[in-house]
Formats: structure tokens, sequence, C-alpha cells
């Protein structure tokens, strides 16, 4: 019997031929961008049959590859930087990529604050920086087929480097642009050195109506006794799919906290792959999802206890209407060595319509003996008595249901540092409840 030979569909067929003419371009190891691709092309984009996957079957959702973006001219970049809304006004030094480009329009890469490094990905490749060591920093990350995706096509991004003990005041913005229907690969490397702190905000939004395709990858590599505040906020067109991964990879007596919100593209999934490498450290990983119409989010996480002493803490928040779909998947892996370790994780989900659907898929695996570990996942309806004694105080029913969605959401949010991101983030949430 002969060999089996797997079919390509018309995606993945683009996909092989887009990297066989942009391999030898591409800023990097050439050996290891070709065993990413190998790797993600033998069993190509993930199904329903894939059980990561399951519940977000990108196979359908890729029906046909698109290009990948060219890089700006500069008033291209000027134009789509100057439209970009971002946070907002939060007093970030700001870093904008345009079509998954970095662009001197619009961004602050001059006169950085005394202990941060910014350099693109590109520039850091071509002198061989020692930073891209860091690369990569989660193995389990390595075996997830979005993340060779990104790893075979990278294009550009920027590697950040924090000095030790800085406590960087101002926090930092990337602000990711797309301008039409394109693909992008990004690829943003933040090392925090020891006892050094920074607050890093994301932006991705683009115009209604255009078919990107993107795939965004930030990684963490934080040293001992350092402090993370991560928001990624996804503002993406109507019409976008927009994939996305974070890694970190934690030292001792870390407090890292990462909040994605969702309420664009038309399908996302947003991966987190954490690993606590030193003891004692502590994470908390956030979620706020809204959907509408037809859209599908699909929040999905792995969170690898492999060091003494260490808490996480996961809470996912989803809003469903419409027709739209939620998906939570997380998994807490407790090693053996990882002894005393304390990790909780909740997904809660709340249905404002008859068409919604949510699916939670929350998992457990312990190897040690002496730990505390909880996951659960509740789905719901808004409560009809809270509803009828905040109506009875004569506000009308919209506005009553308004103020119980954003107490519902406002739990994962309350809690980023920076307070401009933080009411941004809260006005985008109003914005949304108004459109309703």
């Amino acid at each position: 019997m002969g060999a089996v030979t797997l079919m390509r569909t018309p995606a993945e067929t683009a996909l092989a031929q887009a990297f066989e003419a942009a391999k030898g371009k591409l800023p990097g190891d050439r050996d290891a961008r070709v065993k990413a691709f190998n790797d993600f092309i033998e069993v190509g984009l993930p199904h329903r049959r894939v059980e990561a996957f399951k519940y977000t079957d990108l196979r359908a959702a890729f029906r046909e590859a698109a290009p990948f973006a060219p890089r700006p001219t500069p008033e291209q970049a000027r134009t789509a930087a100057a439209g970009a809304k971002g946070f907002g006004e939060t007093g970030a030094l700001v870093v904008t990529l345009v079509d998954g480009h970095v662009v001197t329009e619009g961004s602050e890469l001059a006169d950085l604050p005394e202990g941060v490094e910014i350099t693109t990905i590109t520039e850091a490749h071509g002198v061989g920086h020692t930073l891209l060591d860091h690369l990569s920093p989660v193995p389990l990350a390595r075996e997830n087929p979005v993340y060779q995706l990104n790893s075979a096509f990278m294009t550009d991004g920027v590697v950040i480097r924090i000095a030790a003990t800085i406590a960087v005041e101002r926090p930092i913005h990337l602000r990711f642009v797309t301008t039409g229907a394109f693909a992008t690969a990004t690829r943003t490397l933040v090392v925090v050195e020891e006892a050094a702190s920074v607050i890093l905000l994301e932006s991705h939004e683009g115009p209604d109506g255009a078919a990107a395709q993107l795939n965004d990858v930030v990684e963490f590599v934080v040293g001992d006794r350092a402090k993370v505040c991560h928001v990624r906020l996804n503002a993406e067109g109507s019409e976008a799919v927009a994939l996305s991964t974070v890694t970190a990879r934690l030292g001792e007596a870390v407090s890292f906290d990462s909040l994605n919100v969702v309420w664009g593209a038309a399908l996302s999934r947003h991966q987190v792959y954490l690993a606590f490498a030193g003891e004692r450290s502590l994470a908390r990983i956030n979620g706020a999802t809204m959907v509408k119409g037809r859209q599908h989010a699909d929040s999905t996480l792995v969170v690898d206890h492999g060091a003494l002493h260490c808490t996480s803490r996961e809470l996912f928040k989803t809003v469903i209407d419409g027709e739209g779909t939620g998906v939570f998947q997380g998994k807490i892996i407790v090693q053996p060595h990882a002894q005393k370790t304390d990790g909780r994780m909740m997904s809660a989900s709340l249905l404002l319509s008859e068409g919604g659907t949510m699916n939670n898929k929350p998992e457990l695996e312990i190897f040690a003996d002496d730990v505390q570990c909880a996951h659960g996942a509740t789905s719901g309806q808004l409560d009809e008595d809270l509803l009828f004694y905040i109506m009875a105080r004569g506000i009308p029913k919209a506005e009553a249901e308004s103020l119980l969605v954003q107490a519902f959401l406002g739990e994962a949010i309350e809690g980023v540092e920076c307070e401009a991101a933080r009411d941004a983030l809260i006005a985008g949430v109003e914005s949304w409840l108004k459109a309703r």
C-alpha cells in the first residue's frame, strides 16, 4: 500500500507558494523558518478534528490566503497612523506598525527613556542582536500551528529591552493598524530584566469590510522580581480573522498581569502560553470579550507551573449577543516538582440573546500532591431580579441592562494600572452596549 498523500486546501497551497517565494528574503535564521513551516504544513490548517481547535475551525475560516502586505509608503503610513484610535491619549511612548511593518510615522523610536531599548526585528536580525536568543521562550507554544505559521512568515515587529531595576514611567503602546485585506505576521519580544517594571499596551484595529488575516505574537521574558502589566485590545474590522499569541516565561518573584479585551474581528483566537520558571511568582491572566451578530471569539490558554510556591489566577468574562459564539479553553499544568502551587481558573459568560453560543473547556493536569487548584465555568442570562430592582428606580430597561453588563465585565478590566487605558476600555464597552 502506497504512502498517504494529504490533500492541501487552496489556502494551504497558496501559503506554501508564498513561503517558497519569500523565505530567501525574510530576515533571520532561514533554517528555523523552514522548519517552522514544514512543521505547520505537515498537519496544515487546524480543523474541528484537532482537539485544541475543536470549537474554532481555521481550515473553514481560511478558504483563501490573503497576500502578505507590502511595506507602506511614508504617505500611507502617515495617513494610517493619523487615523488610528487605539487607547486614545494615554501619554504612552508609541510604536506604530502599519500592515505588519514598523513605521517611523507615528512612532517614538528616538530619545527613549533611560534603560529602554527598542529596535525592530529586522534590524535585530541584521546585527545578530543577542536578545534574539530569547525568542520562543515557552516550548509548548512551538507545537502550536498558529505559532508555527507566525515563525515561518515573521516579517517585522520590535524587540524591547527594559534594563535591570528600571521602572518605566510611561506606558509603551504598540499600535497595530491594518489598512486592507492583507495578511500579517508580526513578532514582538519584550525582555524585562531583574527588578524592572513596565506597562505594555497593544491596540489592533482595521477597517470594516476588509478580510484581513492577522497573526501576531508577543513574547515576554521576565527576570527575577520584575513587574509587567500587559493590556491588549482587539478592535479589528468586521471581516478580519485575527490570530494572536502571547507567551511569557517568568523568573523568581515576578508579578505578571495580562488582559485581552475583544470586541473586533469576525473571528478571533487569542492564545496564551505562560511558564513559571522561578519560585514565588504571581500571574493574573484576564479576558473581557464582547461578540454580536455572527462574531466568533476564542480564548485559549495553557499555564505551566514548573516552580515552587507560584500562584496563577485566570478570569475570563464573555458577553454574547445575536448569534455570536464564545470559546474558552484553559489548562493549568502542575509539574511534579511544583509543590505549593495555587492555581484558580474561571470562565463566566453572559448570554443576551437566545441565539448565542458559549463553549467552555477548563482543564487541570496535576502531577504534584501539595497544591491548591480549581476551575469553574458558568453561563447564564441577566439576573431578572437585579434588572427589576434597577428598573424600579426609574432607570429604563436598556440602561439597566447596560449597567449590569458593565459590572459583569468590570471585574476583569478594573485591575488595569494605566488609568487612561482603563477609561478607554470602559468607554469602548459603553459604546458597544449603545450600538446593540
